[in-house]
Order: C-alpha cells, then structure tokens, then sequence
C-alpha cells in the first residue's frame, strides 16, 4: 500500500504561482507512475500532468508550458510547480500513483491522495 499526501494549496492571484507537494508513505515510489489530476466543481476529475520512474514526462495541453512536475525519489516526494496560475486553474489538486505505462484515466491510478484546493481568483 501506498499513502500519499497532498499539500501546498492556497489561495493566489491570477499570474501567481504555488508549489504543490505529495509526499508518499507505505512503500517506496522510485517504481511508481506519479500523477496530477484536478476537479473542480461540478466538473469530472481531469488528467494534470505525470512523471513516469524513470522521468518521463507528460502534461495536459491545459499545463504545458506553465506547470512543471518534477520527482525526488530519495525523499518519496513528487512536486508540481504551477505558474502563470488562471482563475480556470481553480479545483482540488489530487496526487496519485500506478505500477507501469502512462495513463491519463484516472480509473488507471491505484492511490490516491486527499486532495490539496487550489483557487486563483481574478
């Protein structure tokens, strides 16, 4: 089993940036597909952006070029820095994790953080 625990969410203003983290417990995540998925109100869970065990990267058309996920295996940590933050930006952060290939699903993911609230306002 894996736990993981999101943080660093806030309040910022649009074209500010935050820092979210997830630090994972249980197991070590150096073989794990790490991931960033967001929800916002009234709205189906969407896919972020996700680092694969051996770096591999991969963002949502929505993240490239503002977010950046990044991993420290020695630490079980996973970082998403999110720039040039939009009011559309705004929804629960959700850390998640999986054994083997990319997947933008999140029915794909096995663990699953609680859920740090991000909210740009304008």
């Amino acid at each position: 089993q894996v736990q993981l625990v999101a943080s660093g969410g806030g309040l910022v203003q649009a074209g500010g940036s935050l820092r979210l983290s997830c630090a994972a417990s249980g197991r070590t995540i150096n073989t794990y597909l790490m991931a960033w998925f967001r929800q916002a109100p009234g709205k189906e869970r969407e896919f972020v952006a996700a680092i694969s065990w051996s770096g591999g990267l991969y963002y949502a058309d929505s993240a490239k070029g503002r977010f950046t996920i990044s991993r420290d295996n020695a630490k079980n940590t996973v970082s998403l820095q999110m720039n040039s933050l939009k009011p559309e930006d705004t929804a629960v952060y959700y850390c998640a994790a999986k054994i083997g290939a990319y997947r933008s699903s999140p029915a794909a993911y096995d663990y699953w953080g609680q859920g740090t609230q991000v909210t740009v306002s304008s």
